[in-house]
């Protein structure tokens, strides 16, 4: 009797230990097929912040360029909603911090542009021909920020 009871746990020792040998190697394909997808994926996250935040500043770039085209050619109405739409996403973009597509330093800069916006609008409310001039400043300025 005492036979039959050492070979019960050899058995079970036995089944363990195969029972480890499988779930290690599970994990292990497991991981063999997490690892590269978590690198490729946090690759592409990447790729798509930077994308998500061009395209930030290219609207806003777009706003004011239509602005400046807009009050060259007499067009001052267009224009002034052009300029209004500019500054409103450029402050939604300053102000949205950590989110921001913009950096603290660029952010910080671009707080002078602000102070010229209610001159600038009411310059093309009154259709004022050298609100161009000065859109094409805004725009000389916010380009020198942003891009460099």
């Amino acid at each position: 009797m005492s036979e039959n009871m050492q070979s019960k746990p050899d058995k079970t020792t036995h089944r363990v230990r195969r029972f480890n040998l499988y779930a290690a190697q599970l994990l292990l394909t497991f991981l063999l097929g997490f690892v590269p997808m978590w690198l490729k994926f946090r690759e592409c996250s990447i790729g798509f912040r930077e994308a998500k935040r061009q395209l930030s500043l290219a609207r806003i770039l777009n706003n004011l360029t239509s602005a400046v085209i807009e009050a060259r050619q007499g067009r001052y109405e267009p224009a002034r909603q052009a300029t209004s739409d500019f500054f409103t996403a450029l402050r939604a973009e300053a102000d949205a911090g950590a989110n921001s597509a913009l950096s603290k330093a660029e952010s910080e800069e671009l707080q002078a542009l602000f102070a010229h916006r209610d001159e600038l609008v009411t310059l093309l409310a009154r259709g004022d021909a050298a609100s161009a001039d000065r859109l094409s400043d805004t725009y000389a300025a916010y380009s020198g920020i942003v891009s460099g």
